[in-house]
């Protein structure tokens, strides 16, 4: 997992007009919160958190005041159309500490010959795992697997250190038979035979 550093500044003040004019900046409101202490309203650079947040389930070391607090994205909210962000709440985390995040699954491998279809019943699984150590995705082998197999989330092999927090029943991937359309019935020979 990556740690990426972020210098963050605390802001004071608030409201519609403060936060448009922080993204005039190409600067990014948020919120820390935490560990029960009081949130702290932040500004970010843009473009930096930008990249950033590429990567699921990131780790940013935040130098606020010249102290260094970790954090992990929380909520994230962007602009419907243009898509750049509006705001963030960023968890204070701990080394140590264990935290439930969403993680990506991923499947590799071949079905076995055939018109088969993999359905993602689930494309994230909630687990726990210890906060410098979340991995960014889970990978599922769908090798040789026919219609009618399923995959359940107590099936998948997580990295060490990393448990799980979704319902181990939960159906993660299944495999289901393509169908195929019927041919459409011929009107004009019909109606001549008859």
């Amino acid at each position: 997992m990556s740690e990426v550093k972020l210098a963050a500044d605390v802001r004071t003040s608030f409201g519609k007009g403060a936060a448009r004019s922080i993204r005039r900046e190409n600067k990014v409101p948020g919120v820390i919160y935490g560990h029960g202490t009081e949130p702290v309203h932040v500004t970010l650079p843009g473009h930096d958190l930008l990249l950033a947040l590429r990567t699921p389930n990131v780790l940013l070391s935040l130098d606020i005041d010249g102290k260094t607090e970790l954090a992990i994205p929380k909520a994230v909210q962007r602009d419907a159309i243009k898509g750049y962000l509006v705001h963030v709440d960023l968890l204070l985390v701990k080394k140590g500490e264990k935290v439930t995040v969403e993680v990506a699954v991923e499947t590799e491998g071949d079905l076995a010959p055939g018109s088969f279809l993999v359905e993602n019943v689930l494309n994230t699984l909630s687990v726990e795992a210890e906060a410098t150590h979340i991995p960014t995705s889970v990978s599922v082998s769908i090798e040789g697997l026919e219609a009618g197999a399923a995959i359940h989330a107590k099936d998948i092999k997580l990295p060490a250190g990393t448990t799980l927090a979704t319902d181990p029943e939960a159906v993660v991937i299944q495999i289901l038979a393509a169908q195929a359309e019927e041919p459409a019935a011929e009107t004009e020979g019909e109606g001549a035979e008859a």
